[in-house]
């Protein structure tokens, strides 16, 4: 390991200290082969039933049952990357191995034929999602627990977490031009476009994904804060110590908070992702696949700019001057406001409106996720003072543990709206007229309830800068008089017990 890179211990509050800047971009391009991963699957995911003729609802199973095995191997991989002890630290290994099985599966699973059965290719595509999703769980563990722990400061945090979505955003402005690229006449079919830009997607995907583990600095904490030892000796004791982790975890009130509220926004937006490609073709066109063009692709991108360029810049000054929360709120509303919009947005008379709709919308999902990690580090300081550890995986696991079970359930929504609005995949372009209007209605309505409620959900979080600085306070007081390893037993509460709010000790 090369001086460069070697970890340093957990500092406190005296240390304001400031990540460069040069590694806030390498962890930004781990995330953003993060992202890349799950913006060309949404992308793919279409060809599964317009170029393989899949029935909508088993391409929803298809999505949702390997989300479910990725969201009971992500808290094992939580706890292992919190305990583990190697020479290259407790994140890096992890992220290099994952990256590389997450990539080999990729470019695997969608090497799919539509002159196979549907049945060959639903179970061919299932077995090799599940091995993508172990890969894709082993690196994505440890890299989300890699950002979470590397600022103590309030604000940095945030300006590491929106520097890191800045950069993710580039998988979601250039994914939506797969659909293009897949129907160009370069290939003889959609399903061989598919298979060969995926190709270049995993190769791409690994590359970026592994930079983190190379060029960030990993904290190393001491053995007090390690509070388990991996080995098969102690196979019974890690099992214990794995259950005890997760309930801790989950009894920690405001990361319930940020959990729930998460669930609600993201996976109401997950469900109809699709939605708008159908309702480009079937209602703005009249199923003129022609006429409709690169608008598909222009809205995806679209999006994606006004997230980075707009909203993220935006989001950090409201974080710094009216706190995380306040800043969510604000930003959730705006994004209720923008999702309503897209009622009028989609016009057979005018196709351009829908693009005035994004600058609004764009403060859902680019909003959440800047805001919800960064809160998450704060979190995280609140178990260190509670428990005396350092849990960052576990944390990173059991949030994106919520994240991928509601998108489990959103895919299966997502192909039951399909199919209760009466989407005839059979039917090709010709769609009934009451088909789109109901369709218009979930694509408008879903994400908008679900913000509403995420934001009565996060009224109750209470987590100020104040409090955040406090924490770091005492931390490093005890860190100063070695008091770690006693930290959880001089707590008035039992170890695991939380408030909903403010800082305990």
């Amino acid at each position: 390991m090369s001086e460069a890179i070697k970890s340093k211990p957990l500092g406190g509050v005296g240390e304001r200290e400031r990540v460069p800047f040069g590694q806030k971009v390498a962890y930004g391009f781990g995330m953003l082969g993060n992202q890349s991963f799950s913006a060309f699957m949404d992308v793919f995911m279409v060809i599964l039933v317009m170029a393989l003729h899949m029935d909508p609802f088993l391409a929803g199973v298809l999505r949702a049952a390997p989300r479910i095995w990725d969201a009971v191997t992500d808290p094992i991989m939580g706890y292992v990357t919190d305990n583990a002890r190697t020479r290259w630290g407790r994140r890096r290994p992890f992220i290099v191995i994952g990256a590389v099985i997450a990539g080999l599966s990729y470019m695997a699973m969608w090497q799919l034929d539509p002159n196979d059965s549907v049945t060959y290719n639903f179970f061919y595509f299932l077995f090799m999602s599940l091995a993508f999703y172990l890969g894709y769980t082993i690196f994505a563990t440890p890299l989300v627990a890699f950002g979470y722990e590397m600022s103590t400061d309030y604000h940095e945090r945030t300006s590491i977490m929106a520097i890191s979505q800045w950069i993710g955003q580039v998988a979601w402005m250039i994914s939506p031009w797969a659909w293009v690229i897949i129907y160009l006449d370069l290939f003889e079919s959609p399903a061989e476009g598919c298979r060969i830009l995926a190709i270049w997607v995993g190769v791409l995907c690994t590359v970026f994904a592994v930079i983190p583990a190379f060029f960030c600095k990993e904290r190393e904490l001491s053995q007090e804060k390690q509070s388990a030892q991996l080995s098969m000796s102690k196979l019974k004791e890690n099992v214990v110590e794995f259950m005890h982790s997760i309930a801790a975890t989950i009894k920690c009130g405001p990361f319930f908070l940020l959990c729930i509220a998460t669930f609600l926004i993201f996976n109401a937006y997950m469900v109809i992702t699709q939605f708008q490609y159908y309702i480009f073709v079937h209602y703005v066109f009249g199923g003129d696949y022609g006429a409709v063009g690169t608008y598909p692709a222009w809205y995806g991108t679209l999006a994606s700019i006004a997230t980075a360029f707009l909203v993220i810049p935006i989001i950090s000054r409201m974080s710094k001057k009216m706190g995380k929360k306040k800043a969510f709120i604000v930003a959730m509303s705006i994004s209720v406001v923008g999702y309503l919009a897209k009622w009028w947005g989609f016009s057979p008379e005018s196709p351009w409106l829908i693009f005035l709709t994004l600058p609004l919308t764009s403060f859902g999902i680019g909003g959440l996720f800047t805001l919800m990690m960064s809160m998450t580090s704060d979190v995280c300081d609140l178990d260190e003072l509670n428990n005396g550890v350092r849990r960052e995986g576990m944390f990173a696991a059991i949030y994106w543990w919520f994240v991928k079970l509601g998108t489990a359930i959103a895919a299966f929504i997502s192909g039951l709206t399909l199919n209760l609005v009466g989407y005839d995949e059979a039917a090709g372009a010709v769609q009934a007229a009451e088909t789109m209007t109901q369709l218009r209605v979930a694509d408008a309505l879903i994400p908008a309830v679900g913000t509403l409620l995420g934001i009565f959900v996060m009224m109750k979080y209470s987590i100020s800068e104040k409090d955040v600085n406090e924490t770091r306070r005492i931390l490093e007081e005890r860190n100063n008089n070695g008091s770690d390893k006693n930290a959880a037993a001089s707590s008035s509460k039992k170890e695991g017990d939380w408030d909903d709010s403010g800082v305990t000790v």
